[in-house]
């Protein structure tokens, strides 16, 4: 040293300013090397993820970002069992040296040189944790790292802190590291609960995890719980007697799992809420439930896993049904109307199937709505006194001028078109124009702020990039965004996040739910008539039939939607206690083959309702608050008339009762001319015969073993006084009966002939056998 100052003090003041940069540079690069190390330096903060169910059961365990299964206790929620068998095996002294035990290193190198082989090794607690921390070379350079890591992990941390950095750190075989991690993928309960056989089996695999492998290598595992056992007995921790007995009880391990039973989508849409500033520590959280599958190191969600299982398995099933039109992919999502909670979320059929896109998570996806957003634009309209409760919508022939493209002329499926409807019909039945003319009077820019309002936040182009085609789903949204804005209607306009996991939670709320709170959406009266529509199973008779899936034995309201090229089928509703939405379609894009919302996603929507209300039926929706109800002719809309052969009742605001009682005849506009041209050339005039149900193209189902149950109703528009005569495929029916009749359901192709007098209408249908019996009566119509 005094040779290095001499030095020193030679050099030239530059030379020593140089020098003395260097040597502080160099002890600030060597600093951290000596520092001691605390626990909080060594806090492991990527740990896997545990989830549970609403009732404690468990859902699955998500790896860390490394694919590690690691769980974190802290010492005092370890069993005694186990610190005492893994101290005994590993280093039964360690509460009583440092860093390392020189006694055991003076007796392994006097074995060593005795056998000219190393018999046992010297290496304590805190020298593992050393080279758990920093794995290096088995080589002499490598123990000096090591040991001078422990020394440093021994200065900055007493003995309990590294014990329980130590048993959070251990490999416990293949990808699981730490005591609770093993003894709940093992043994299904937490580290805090393992008895004595279980204990000891566990700190015997550290040894070597490939080697004692529990799946594999049984009979090699239990010799080393035997070595633990007895090493017990020499410490003093048990008996030789309890010792003998403990080897000998039967202990069984899980069978393999994929780490996940229920629900993966939904676990790993969960986890990805997490911000990555904000890192899940199962030690820090309190205790989300007690007792069950672990304490503190399980997120509690809102799932309940036996009905996440059941529409699983019914989603896996309708799929398989409607494999031969092309059909792949399905997904679903029910929510507790009350609390917002989710109670079952489906992405896919079978998320492992990569091969069949099954991470693809369906519930997020953005897809095409088709009609499911009319709803909301004709609650609009509503709101702002546009159209009335009684107002009369034309559904006729109409153009649209779009910049850039050719003239827009918007037909429905049937490209029939059928005049003069009341907003009840034109709602219920799905009718395109109708809806479009609705938007042009509320306005694109006005309703895309309102489905902002209601939480479809990727609806984020402008109004001219959607246009008027907005409200027949030209824009992209996903079937949760769907999901969030039906339960607004199903909460009579009261808008409310969805709600994933429970209290204590790492996971954000408001992050995944962007819900204007702010937004006047709390018109009752208008939501309750929306719903009153939705749930008339009378008025979507003219698309869906008399008795569709879409019916079921308690009130629900629902609606379907299918996108361009049948793409993509949607059926969302709701009862007054849960709101229920499926998507069916193909991940890839490929258009499906003749499938419809009814006949794709609907058979979903339907078996998922039944369960739910299976045990007890939903209160009934209230009647829309401050209306009357007054009798109007179904066909006209009108104050019925003696020629009007069927009265139905229509809610109006009581200021419009006044005009109801004066209005006789509805005199159509100019609107309606081509489509009174159309009528006449098709000899479809109102003094003519015209069938209105069933359409011409229709596809019913009717289920194997009720074809004599289920009936489709034939129905002529207006009166007529005239003999009617009914042909079937070149058959007189039997009736008595002019303007309606009812026919049971017979799989064929059929033509249908309504006759009077010089008149003629003809449709022709087709009944199929269905493949699978339905839950409950009823026969579905291909199109919506």
């Amino acid at each position: 040293m005094k040779l290095i100052l001499r030095s020193l003090l030679k050099l030239k003041h530059s030379s020593k300013v140089i020098l003395a940069v260097l040597l502080i540079c160099l002890v600030v690069r060597l600093l951290p090397y000596f520092a001691p190390i605390r626990a909080a330096d060594i806090a492991q903060n990527q740990l896997a993820m545990q989830f549970s169910d609403r009732n404690g059961l468990p859902l699955g365990t998500l790896l860390t970002r490394d694919q590690e299964h690691t769980s974190v206790v802290p010492l005092n929620q370890v069993s005694p069992q186990f610190i005492h068998a893994i101290l005994a095996a590993e280093d039964a002294s360690f509460y009583h040296h440092g860093a390392l035990d020189m006694k055991a290193v003076i007796r392994a190198s006097k074995e060593a040189i005795h056998a000219k082989r190393i018999v046992s090794g010297a290496s304590t607690i805190t020298m593992q944790l050393a080279r758990m921390l920093d794995p290096v070379p088995r080589s002499f350079s490598g123990k000096l790292s090591e040991i001078w890591l422990a020394w440093r992990l021994a200065a900055g941390m007493n003995k309990d802190e590294i014990l329980a950095a130590y048993i959070n750190r251990l490999p416990m075989g293949g990808n699981i590291y730490g005591v609770e991690a093993a003894a709940q993928t093992y043994f299904s309960i937490p580290a805090s609960e393992l008895n004595l056989a279980q204990a000891s089996l566990l700190a015997a695999i550290p040894n070597n995890p490939t080697y004692f492998n529990p799946y594999e290598h049984w009979e090699r595992l239990k010799q080393r719980q035997k070595y633990v056992l007895n090493r017990m007995v020499q410490e003093k921790y048990i008996s030789g007697a309890i010792a003998t007995r403990t080897h000998t009880e039967k202990v069984v391990f899980q069978s393999r799992q994929r780490g996940i039973i229920a629900a993966p989508h939904f676990l790993f849409w969960l986890a990805n809420q997490i911000p990555p500033s904000k890192p899940y520590k199962a030690e820090n959280q309190a205790p989300l439930f007690k007792g069950g599958w672990g304490d503190e190191s399980v997120i509690r969600t809102t799932i309940n896993r036996p009905l996440q299982q059941f529409v699983e398995a019914q989603l896996q099933q309708v799929i398989s049904s409607l494999a031969a039109n092309n059909v792949h992919d399905a997904a679903a999502l029910v929510i507790d109307n009350h609390t917002g909670e989710v109670l079952a979320y489906v992405g896919s059929p079978d998320y492992f199937n990569e091969a069949k896109l099954g991470r693809n998570d369906g519930v997020q996806a953005l897809r095409q709505p088709g009609s499911t957003l009319k709803p909301f634009v004709y609650e609009l309209a509503l709101e702002k006194g546009l159209i009335r409760p009684n107002s009369i919508l034309a559904d006729v022939p109409a153009h649209y001028a779009i910049p850039g493209a050719k003239l827009y002329s918007p037909t429905d499926y049937t490209e029939r078109f059928l005049g003069p409807v009341r907003v009840r019909i034109a709602l219920a039945n799905s009718l395109n124009v109708p809806a479009i003319k609705v938007l042009e009077k509320v306005g694109v820019e006005t309703f895309l702020e309102r489905l902002h309002q209601l939480g479809f936040e990727h609806l984020n182009q402008t109004p001219e990039h959607y246009g008027l085609g907005l409200t027949l789903g030209s824009g992209e949204v996903s079937l949760w965004e769907l999901a969030r804005a039906y339960l607004t209607i199903a909460r009579q306009g009261e808008a409310i996040s969805l709600v994933s996991t429970f209290s204590n939670s790492p996971i954000p709320t408001d992050a995944m739910n962007r819900v204007s709170t702010n937004s006047p959406l709390l018109n009752h009266t208008i939501w309750q008539l929306i719903t009153n529509i939705l749930s008339d199973s009378y008025a979507r008779a003219t698309a869906f039939g008399v008795d569709s899936v879409l019916n079921l034995p308690f009130p629900v309201a629902v609606k379907t939607g299918t996108s361009s090229n049948f793409r993509d089928t949607w059926t969302v509703g709701f009862t007054t206690d849960y709101t229920v939405a499926t998507w069916v379609g193909n991940f890839n894009g490929e258009p499906m083959r003749q499938v419809s919302g009814v006949t794709g996603a609907a058979p979903l929507w339907n078996r998922i309702m039944l369960h739910l209300h299976e045990h007890q039926e939903p209160a009934g929706f209230p009647s829309p608050e401050g209306l009357v109800q007054l009798p109007v002719c179904a066909i006209s809309g009108l104050r019925p008339t003696p020629d009007c052969t069927s009265v139905v009742q229509e809610y109006f605001y009581p200021e419009d009762k006044s005009n109801y009682e004066r209005e006789h005849q509805f005199n159509l506009p100019p609107e309606y001319d081509e489509w009174l041209a159309k009528q006449q050339q098709s000899n479809f005039t109102s003094a003519s015969l015209r069938i209105l149900s069933p359409h011409h193209g229709d596809l019913f189902l009717v289920y194997p073993g009720e074809e004599t149950q289920q009936k489709l109703e034939f129905k002529l528009a207006g009166n007529k006084s005239a003999p009617v005569e009914w042909w079937l495929n070149g058959e007189k029916l039997d009736t008595n009966s002019a303007n309606s009749l009812f026919w049971n359901l017979r799989p064929g192709k059929w033509t249908l002939e309504a006759r009077s007098e010089e008149m003629i209408d003809k449709v022709s249908f087709q009944v199929e056998l269905a493949n699978v019996k339905p839950t409950r009566r009823g026969f579905s119509i291909s199109n919506n």
